[in-house]
């Protein structure tokens, strides 16, 4: 009897497995990392010998810090820069060291991602800048274009014509002191890479120090998938960004080649991983304004 009871069950199981099969290895795919949605750190020195554009703000006309104020979004060729995306919530971070910067409470964004300038009297600004010899832009925090303390302390979006497998950029995040006049930074600079449809990707959190530092990130597979990103900082000096590299055209199999107008110089980026974004933030809303 046993061995009968047995001989059915068993059939049973026979009879029925092909139906249920699809729904027990969809759960399985489902709880399973999508490791195609990577998003890994890549050195700033390679991606500029394999990306075939650099957005180096050199169209402005050069001026001093504290620069021109742009009300609409920077627009070159394949890439737009401003502060922020729709559907994003931006809020002040006030340091208990002081200090006032952009963040985001909400990170996700609207969907297709949309680009974003302002609050009134924030936004970028463009300027020939001393740390990098050249054009560079500069997120407007909440003190303000005209004090300069809130010169860097903004948050920064790009957004690219195409999705992109691999961008990279350069921030520059203090001035050397010779004086000893200034403590030495202690801030970070966090980079947020999204999708086409405002999902996040990923969150990058990487130490600040004195001068330049190159940032560089690509997808798992290789296949054209970050369609913007945010920068936000908490450096005591603010942050400027620069040479910002991307593919021009859409992707298709590989990166493209034979980069132009490249500068000299190259800085690289080796980090072990992409980091948590940050636990410590404590926030007050902005009332954005039309």
């Amino acid at each position: 009897m046993t061995r009968l009871c047995n001989l059915c069950f068993h059939c049973a199981i026979a009879l029925w497995l092909p139906l249920f099969a699809p729904v027990f290895c969809g759960a399985i795919l489902a709880a399973a990392p999508l490791r195609a949605e990577t998003i890994l750190p890549r050195p700033y020195a390679e991606l500029k010998q394999v990306l075939d554009r650099i957005e180096g703000f050199a169209a402005w006309p050069a001026r001093p810090e504290p620069g021109h104020l742009l009300r609409a979004p920077h627009r070159g060729d394949g890439i737009t820069v401003a502060s922020h995306f729709a559907g994003q919530s931006p809020a002040v971070l006030t340091r208990r060291a002081g200090g006032r910067f952009d963040t985001l409470t909400r990170a996700r964004a609207h969907a297709p991602l949309v680009i974003e300038t302002g609050p009134p009297g924030q936004g970028i600004s463009i300027a020939q800048h001393r740390g990098f010899g050249s054009n560079a832009a500069l997120p407007i925090g909440p003190d303000g274009f005209d004090a300069i303390s809130g010169r860097g302390e903004g948050s920064l979006a790009i957004l690219f014509d195409h999705d992109q497998a691999a961008v990279g950029l350069l921030v520059h995040a203090d001035y050397a002191d010779p004086l000893g006049a200034r403590p030495a930074p202690r801030g970070t600079v966090e980079v947020i890479l999204l999708d086409r449809a405002g999902q996040v990707l990923a969150r990058d959190v990487t130490p600040l120090s004195e001068g330049i530092t190159a940032l560089g990130y690509g997808t798992g597979d290789g296949a054209p998938r970050i369609a913007g990103l945010v920068v936000l900082n908490t450096d005591p000096g603010g942050i400027a960004v620069d040479d910002i590299l991307f593919a021009r055209a859409a992707v298709m199999g590989g990166m493209q080649q034979s980069p132009h107008n490249r500068r000299s110089g190259s800085w690289q980026s080796d980090r072990p991983a992409i980091l948590s974004p940050h636990a410590w933030k404590t926030a007050q809303i902005l009332s954005v304004q039309p």
